[in-house]
């Protein structure tokens, strides 16, 4: 088998962004708070994999493999460095695969290009500082479109310059082994990428319709057939049990008029500097044939993987809400290659008529790196404010600082809802010694996100002999108006309008944190 060495352009295409975007990641990845969703991956995957297990069964089971992960991960520090820097890694890994993929479907330029526009979109910035899964599946999403680009290669022999593998004339035992373990790679990647979060699954309609595109022949079809079957079998377990957990994305609604729009500049970029010239370069891309019969092109690659999955998710969440962009953040990828391959053939067309080919290449090259720097420039106040914690739904940090400074040990608190109790489970120092007044069980020992409360009966007699209280809230969880269907949060909201009276508030982003004193006998 001969093994052909990646050029140094193609490496500095590689390597060149995955720096750019670990650059961009670490700025100010210790922002000094966590928000609601990082706080669940910290609270759970601290738990043992026996509680991990435990909770499962009931909830948040399609990250069951993202708490895995990072349960060894925060057994070694649970900082919010550490919580982050795996969706770090995985988007520099990414922004680094976009190289490789624009360079083995195009050139070298275009995979430097398309590397360092993702590296600099802020969409791509987020989620790098994001104590979630959606980095990591992204990452193994671009993995395994060049996988599959290398595999269908590998199917058609094609021994070429695009092909990095076995040469056209190695023996016919090594081409089939090489093929083999290509399509049993792309096969495994997907599958973790799917395990992580279910909805990347769209990933492979994507796929498909790039091979419809390519007009691929029947052994490459069987081929990528049984790869995705293989894939939708691990899944379907997973599938079946979510589905009974359909609660988790209730608070969903239907993509309104706007949706499109906001996902488009998340893609493309939100400032106008940036978001017109990306489109007209896209466009330019799509001028020429999107593939020739039996080959992958970019274009072929690129804008299905762009469209398919966000395309497929809004429709079906007209009618089952399930769209976030978070969820198809995968799909960036292709808006990066496309505009890079715009921007390649303006530059062809451009250095057409030098008379040195080879310094237009270069000049070209230099001109594009400035331009994407300059839409980093532009964009630079986005991602500035992005590392704010108040860009955040809460700030969790902040409204923990604050209980420590008021609360004495021994106070009561009551959580309003009881979902508000993730901000004493994220950061437990600043509730140290008081008493969780509603509390049954905790949720390691439940298998429960936030615990178990007493019943109504139970938590009425405790309020009962209190003569002040703290209520941790949710600010629409204090309206008057609000009628929960919980009895357990009735009793809460009915006790405490009913008895006590506030004297001092304290809001933080997303949070409320309020004293109660016992309301004074009406007089004889």
């Amino acid at each position: 088998m001969v093994v052909k060495r990646p050029q140094p352009s193609t490496l500095v295409a590689v390597l060149v962004p995955t720096i750019v975007m670990s650059g961009i990641g670490l700025w100010g990845i210790d922002r000094g708070g966590m928000w609601r969703d990082e706080a669940v991956t910290v609270q759970v995957a601290r738990r043992s994999l026996p509680q991990i297990w435990h909770l499962l069964h009931s909830v948040d089971v399609v990250h069951g493999l993202y708490y895995l992960l990072m349960h060894p991960v925060l057994a070694v520090h649970s900082g919010e460095v550490a919580l982050r820097l795996p969706s770090l890694c995985a988007a520099a890994v990414t922004a680094g695969l976009v190289g490789a993929l624009g360079a083995r479907l195009a050139r070298p330029r275009v995979g430097l290009w398309a590397g360092l526009l993702y590296a600099v979109t802020p969409m791509a910035g987020h989620f790098a500082q994001e104590g979630r899964s959606y980095a990591l599946v992204a990452a193994g999403a671009t993995g395994a479109t060049l996988l599959l680009v290398r595999a269908t290669d590998a199917s058609r022999g094609d021994g070429g310059s695009r092909a990095r593998g076995p040469g056209r004339h190695a023996p016919a035992r090594h081409r089939h082994r090489h093929r083999y373990w290509y399509w049993c790679a792309y096969g495994g990647v997907v599958t973790v990428t799917v395990l992580l979060h279910e909805l990347a699954v769209l990933l492979l309609l994507a796929h498909a319709v790039t091979l419809v595109l390519a007009r691929m022949p029947r052994r490459v079809w069987w081929n990528w057939a049984r790869a995705a079957g293989a894939v939708l079998l691990v899944l379907l377990p997973l599938a079946l049990v979510s589905s009974g957990q359909s609660d988790q994305v209730a608070w969903l609604g239907p993509p309104g008029s706007g949706t499109v729009e906001d996902l488009l500049r998340s893609f493309a970029g939100p400032t106008r500097l940036v978001l017109g010239p990306y489109l007209l370069l896209i466009a330019l891309a799509l001028r020429s044939p999107l593939a020739r019969r039996g080959e992958l092109s970019l274009p072929a690659v690129a804008l299905p993987l762009l469209l398919v999955p966000p395309a497929i998710l809004l429709a079906v969440s007209r009618h089952w809400p399930l769209f976030h962009d978070r969820y198809v953040l995968y799909a960036l990828a292709g808006a990066p290659l496309l505009a890079a391959a715009g921007a390649d053939r303006l530059a062809g067309a451009a250095g057409a008529h030098l008379r040195s080919p080879a310094a237009a290449r270069g000049v070209a090259t230099l001109l594009g790196v400035l331009a994407i720097a300059l839409a980093f420039v532009s964009q630079l106040p986005v991602l500035r404010e992005d590392r704010n914690p108040a860009r955040r739904p809460d700030d969790l940090a902040a409204l923990s600082a604050v209980a420590a400074r008021r609360m004495s040990p021994g106070d009561p608190v009551l959580f309003l809802p009881a979902v508000v109790r993730r901000t004493a489970v994220a950061y437990p120092k600043g509730f140290q010694g008081v008493r969780d007044i509603a509390l049954r069980e905790p949720g390691p020992v439940s298998g429960t996100l936030y615990g178990r409360e007493v019943g109504p009966g139970e938590l009425r007699r405790r309020l009962d002999g209190l003569d002040r209280l703290w209520v941790v809230a949710e600010p629409y969880a204090l309206r008057p108006a609000r009628y929960p269907p919980e009895p357990a949060e009735q009793v809460k909201l009915a006790v405490v309008s009913e008895q006590f009276v506030p004297r001092a508030e304290f809001v933080r982003k997303g949070s409320v944190l309020r004293l109660y004193v016992r309301r004074p006998p009406p007089a004889a």
